[in-house]
């Protein structure tokens, strides 16, 4: 993407809107995405999302899973 990794990484002086914009047009957003919820990223912009923009949509899929889980036990 050719951008510093720091922009990805915000702060209170960084807010992370500029990362989260860049992310929209990157081809590799969402493997950049599947990697940081499969490795537990709890820091950054990863995929176009921040951290707890992260966290809902794991708890999202796992909620999914257990209803398509008890959907097929019936």
């Amino acid at each position: 993407m050719g951008r510093d990794p720091d922009l990805f990484f915000p702060s209170a002086a960084r807010p992370p809107g500029k990362p989260k914009r860049s992310a929209r047009g990157c081809v590799v957003r969402e493997d950049c995405l599947e990697y940081a919820l499969a490795n537990g990223e709890k820091f950054g912009i990863w995929g176009g999302l921040s951290e707890r923009e992260r966290r809902r949509l794991r708890r999202a899929r796992a909620m999914s899973r257990r209803v398509s889980e008890t959907a097929s036990a019936s």
